[in-house]
């Protein structure tokens, strides 16, 4: 998400959210039709979001129809969404009309903007041919029924250091299949549309991050016989504080991306880069927001609820990153799972974490040095390379990351790229890294026989679950 859009001039503090609580309008008729017609649809449509088999486009006019006049009822129930329900009707219409190619939806997209609507408990119908991030990488029709989370403390932070006017934290209440799935985030960029749009918002599942973590943090501790603090075991025993805690962490997270010394365009959305240089700017973002944590939880300028939460968001970030994140997903180019690899070394080969007696245990008092270390060495890296060519940043970047893990021994990389590789174009360096650069180390090979079936079970999972 970019920071380029002006702060929404809507009101939103003042939204009446009983008119529309999202869990009342999960037993609506026209919500129910919604769904139906949407999960219909999606076998009939092919990879790009078209339905060219003439045969089945009789049955598709016929969800489609029932579609378009679900949304309209459901337009004054959700008077702030009201305008793009009608717009989404008209859009699916005019996609029957014209034969059921290649959708286009951003006649509808322009006018969807919950980021003017960020009150707590504010609801949202949302209906669009789209992929779903580590979801569906089809083009097909979802259907998503959320909410927004907004406690006043967010508000606060958002309406002052933290400001990031494009965010919005939001909660499934229900979903068609695109969102059974691992896919905890709701993007624009993902819709069917004709052309790019101006992107105003873009929004993520708190529910579904907390719950992911507290089921495999959970089992983490148990499995490694790690002593949790309290503050820890309130995360692990509370999902609304825990939606809370990850909703602060993605704040500040989110508007990082688009902050500090950028040696490159922090998304790299068009850009092919070795995946280790993905790895580094996310766990940049998520060592920020820990930094600014561990700021917020110790000035007495804060309030004790944004304190509390400050603290929270510490022990989010370190487990998160070390057990769930280095973990999940398939070996190949996973630049989270990098990130996750990297934070636990880093910690263990500082002595801050141990792992001794085939137990885990953490030195408390210097976690939060040792987190800061790790965040000023990327800082750094980010700084210097300003002044570095491409090539001399991506290099400095893996001398980085390989001087706390190791890499693969059949690693080009590790052993010198020849000059020609070096000379050429980047794709030749990016084509020599290994699809598992940094392979797993033991500690990681055994936690994984334990912990992959817990973290698999989280497919799917919402804060309900």
């Amino acid at each position: 998400m970019t920071q380029t859009q002006p702060r929404a001039l809507a009101e939103t503090a003042a939204l009446d959210t009983a008119a529309f609580d999202a869990r009342a309008l999960q037993q609506h008729p026209a919500w129910h039709a919604t769904k139906t017609a949407a999960s219909a649809l999606r076998p009939l449509q092919q990879r790009d979001g078209s339905i060219p088999d003439a045969a089945a486009h009789a049955d598709a006019a016929e969800h489609v129809a029932t579609l378009a006049a679900a949304l309209r009822s459901l337009a004054p129930e959700l008077p702030h969404d009201a305008d793009y329900l009608t717009a989404c009707a008209t859009d699916f219409e005019r996609w029957a009309a014209e034969g059921f190619g290649v959708p286009d939806f951003m006649d509808s997209l322009s006018k969807f903007h919950p980021e003017q609507s960020r009150a707590d408990g504010a609801a949202h119908v949302v209906v669009f041919p789209m992929v779903t991030q580590n979801g569906s990488p089809d083009r097909l029709v979802e259907a998503v029924l959320i909410e927004v989370i907004w406690p006043e403390f967010i508000a606060d932070l958002e309406a002052g250091d933290f400001s990031n006017p494009m965010f919005v934290p939001i909660r499934f209440i229900d979903f068609t299949g695109g969102y059974d799935t691992n896919s905890a985030v709701l993007f624009p960029e993902t819709v069917a549309m004709r052309e790019l749009v101006s992107f105003t918002w873009g929004a993520i599942f708190a529910d579904r991050e907390a719950a992911r973590f507290r089921r495999v943090v959970r089992a983490a501790s148990e499995i490694t016989r790690l002593e949790l603090p309290d503050d820890a075991l309130r995360l692990l025993d509370d999902q609304g504080l825990c939606e809370q805690t990850f909703v602060m962490w993605d704040l500040i997270h989110d508007r990082t991306h688009m902050r500090g010394d950028l040696p490159f365009d922090p998304f790299m959305i068009k850009q092919r880069m070795p995946y280790f240089l993905y790895s580094l700017e996310e766990l940049r973002c998520d060592l920020t927001a820990f930094r600014e944590a561990v700021r917020l939880a110790a000035s007495d300028e804060t309030d004790e609820v944004t304190r509390d939460r400050a603290r929270l968001v510490q022990f989010a970030v370190l487990f998160d990153r070390i057990f769930r994140f280095a973990l999940t997903g398939s070996r190949v180019r996973n630049y989270d799972g990098l990130g996750g690899q990297l934070l636990f070394a880093w910690l263990h080969q500082r002595g801050v974490l141990h792992w001794t007696d085939t137990r885990l245990s953490i030195e408390w008092d210097e976690v939060a040095a040792a987190v800061t270390a790790l965040g000023d060495s990327i800082d750094e890296l980010y700084w210097r390379s300003i002044d570095r060519p491409k090539v001399a940043h991506w290099l400095a970047a893996y001398d980085l990351v390989r001087s706390t893990l190791e890499p693969h021994p059949a690693s080009q990389w590790a052993r010198g790229l020849p000059d020609d590789v070096l000379s050429g174009p980047p794709r030749g360096m990016t084509d020599a890294v290994l699809d598992d650069e940094f392979p797993l180390s033991m500690f990681y090979e055994a936690l994984q026989k334990k912990l992959s079936p817990v973290i698999e079970s989280t497919v799917g999972i919402t804060g309900r679950d």
